[in-house]
């Protein structure tokens, strides 16, 4: 479920969001999102540009850095623990059923972005090269996700009606 690809496709970058509209959805988990200047290399992006980078709680972004980008780094600052979250420079780390969870918290909280939504975020982690067993985002969403749900549900991550809960991991 990881880009497998960085070229540059017609997904929604930062620069199509309201970027008061992204800091308040990532100040709703007591994140902090960070915007650099169109040359600035990316502090904290494990890919490289324009892919999103994270370093403890904060989301490093440029305009050009795809949404889809900023809602899996963020989500895993999100779904890590507060051990590693303490410690967090560039590499996430985590299992493969974290990972799932991620991709699956990102898709939900894309309907959080107004002009957003999850349709447009699963079609754009499908251009930019995202894979799943079931070939497309949406096909593992709706068919093969339940235990990336399972896992989100058992952290409290989500509530039991499936809505994101808005808080971290062990805190």
């Amino acid at each position: 479920m990881i880009p497998a690809v960085t070229a540059s496709r017609s997904v929604l970058t930062v620069a199509d969001v309201r970027f008061s509209r992204l800091v308040q959805l990532l100040g709703r988990f007591g994140l902090s999102l960070r915007l650099l200047g169109h040359d600035e290399s990316i502090t904290g992006s494990f890919w490289g540009e324009p892919e999103a980078g994270i370093v403890k709680r904060c989301v490093y972004v440029r305009l050009d850095t795809p949404v889809h980008s900023l809602l899996h780094e963020a989500c895993h600052v999100i779904c890590m623990d507060e051990t590693r979250r303490a410690s967090l420079d560039r590499d996430a780390g985590g299992d493969d059923i974290e990972e799932a969870a991620v991709c699956y918290l990102q898709i939900l909280l894309a309907d959080y972005l107004p002009g957003v939504g999850r349709d447009r975020l699963m079609q754009d982690m499908d251009s930019w090269g995202y894979t799943f067993r079931l070939g497309s985002s949406r096909a593992w969403f709706e068919s093969d996700a339940a235990d990336a749900r399972a896992w989100l549900l058992g952290e409290k991550l989500l509530t039991p009606d499936g809505t994101p809960a808005f808080i971290l991991r062990n805190g």
